[in-house]
């Protein structure tokens, strides 16, 4: 078995399996130098998760730090102390990346292309052959993030600094800069670079919702006093789970109310005096893009002190020491930072063919969100939109055990969803923001009916996936021919 991707899922897809399958044959493969993915490359000040740990965090192992919002270092260290503690690390294979991958149902197995890429020059290619890929490598691009085409970015004399590819040595202290995004990233950089800086505008087209929450979580703290680590963790776990379920489903069934709730979340931190109509009130609905998540109030507190400002208009251009916006105004910089979204890219880019026959994923149907209708013996873990992604992962980590499982008692080689034409094809991610827009293309189908539907519920995926059973209408199992 192949597992792509030494992060925060490709790590927990590992433990499973050392867990599960002791004895099972696996390696995973990295295409950078260091395991950790998203909260490894994201060096960014104040880079934090945007969902407590209590949900973040591995099923089998129980966040222990005081503080449930954590920063990206501190996950890092989660990640790479699971990895010890299983052994898994020592099945990492760095600086690999799989660039193609082609079926032979006549072996039953995969064979793998992989580059090099501890190199700039040429890079020299080896081959792999397996049974199983599992991809953890998420559907965002880690070379670059997205930026748009500025008018006269050419410019502007300073520097300009996309968040994913943060330099390590970037002085900003005393400087003023300028955040453009309203997304998890402007919100996590501005009160962080705030500290030091002279001054930070955050410039956003639209606003964003935006909710506080304390970093540490209390009611933890006192169920860890009270009862055994992994119970304490299961019931914190189980409590978030819970609330993050009514927040989205009061969203969807009652915007207004959600709308009216956050609202005075914001009041309540900023008074009367602020412009809450212009700076957080968005034209959609909660939930139809992620809500921000600022712990402690980080950064109503930076805007109340005056040490950070927001900025409501479009950008007209860049002028040699600032930006120009639609109104008029200028706003000088010395710094600007470009917090302006991700790329997505599934797969990693995995170039694949079946049989000879090249297959695009987007033309196939995602069965239970984690494997596509023709091809074979290939799974993805792909977490919530909605709610902390390793919740879901977890969920296709052990599915993917009892999958492996089943066919190994019934001298099955390869397992294969059948497409069904009979199926409405739905947009894979139900998101409206404009880095989902850009690539959703590229993206399979999900369908409006199980098993081919992408449920956003983790209670309904634990009946699918941890209770259900493995094999159903949909789902053909066959022995190497």
């Amino acid at each position: 078995m192949i597992i792509i991707g030494a992060g925060l899922s490709g790590i927990g897809a590992a433990c499973h399996l050392q867990l599960k399958h002791p004895n099972k044959s696996y390696k995973i493969i990295e295409s950078r130098e260091r395991m950790g993915g998203t909260w490894d490359l994201f060096r960014y000040p104040g880079v934090r998760s945007d969902s407590d740990m209590h949900t973040l965090g591995y099923s089998f192992k129980p966040w222990l730090d005081a503080k449930a919002i954590a920063d990206g270092p501190a996950i890092r260290d989660y990640i790479k102390e699971s990895a010890a503690e299983f052994g898994v690390d020592q099945h990492i294979h760095y600086q690999r990346k799989v660039v193609a991958a082609a079926w032979d149902s006549t072996t039953a197995k995969w064979t793998l292309t992989l580059e090099n890429t501890s190199s700039d020059e040429r890079r020299e290619t080896e081959i792999l052959t397996c049974n199983f890929i599992y991809s953890c490598t998420g559907y965002y691009r880690y070379d670059q993030g997205f930026t748009p085409d500025f008018p006269d970015a050419d410019q502007f004399k300073g520097q300009v600094v996309h968040p994913q590819l943060w330099p390590e040595d970037l002085d900003y202290s005393g400087k003023r800069i300028v955040v453009i995004g309203s997304g998890a990233t402007a919100i996590t950089l501005v009160p962080s670079l705030a500290k030091t800086a002279a001054h930070v505008t955050m410039l956003q087209r639209s606003p964003t919702y935006v909710l506080s929450r304390p970093d540490v979580d209390s009611v933890s703290q006192k169920l860890r006093r009270w009862f055994p680590e992994q119970f304490a963790y299961d019931l914190t776990r189980w409590k978030n789970v819970t609330a993050q379920a009514i927040l989205f489903q009061l969203s969807r069934r009652f915007p207004n109310y959600v709308k009216k709730l956050v609202r005075k979340v914001v009041h309540a931190w900023m008074g009367d005096d602020f412009d809450i109509d212009t700076h957080f009130n968005p034209s959609y609905n909660p939930w139809d893009q992620r809500l921000c998540l600022v712990p402690n109030g980080d950064l109503f507190r930076s805007l109340r002190k005056g040490t950070s400002s927001i900025v409501t208009d479009h950008i007209e251009r860049f002028t040699e020491n600032g930006i120009q916006l639609k109104s008029g105004e200028i706003l000088e910089a010395d710094i600007i930072i470009t917090a302006t979204g991700l790329e997505l890219l599934l797969l990693g880019g995995l170039k694949l063919e079946v049989d000879g026959v090249e297959k695009k994923v987007s033309d196939s149907l995602t069965y239970k969100g984690m494997m596509f209708s023709g091809i074979p013996n290939l799974a993805l873990a792909a977490g919530y939109t909605n709610a902390s992604w390793t919740l879901k992962c977890d969920l296709t980590s052990n599915y993917v055990c009892r999958l492996i499982s089943y066919m190994d008692r019934h001298n099955y080689q390869y397992c294969v969803a059948n497409n069904d034409p009979s199926v409405k094809r739905l947009q894979f991610l139900d998101l409206a923001s404009g880095y989902v827009d850009r690539a959703i293309d590229q993206f399979p189908k999900q369908g409006d009916k199980s098993p081919w539907k992408l449920h956003q519920n983790y209670l309904l995926d634990i009946m699918n996936l941890r209770l259900g059973s493995v094999r159903d209408s949909a789902m053909e199992f066959y022995k190497a021919k």
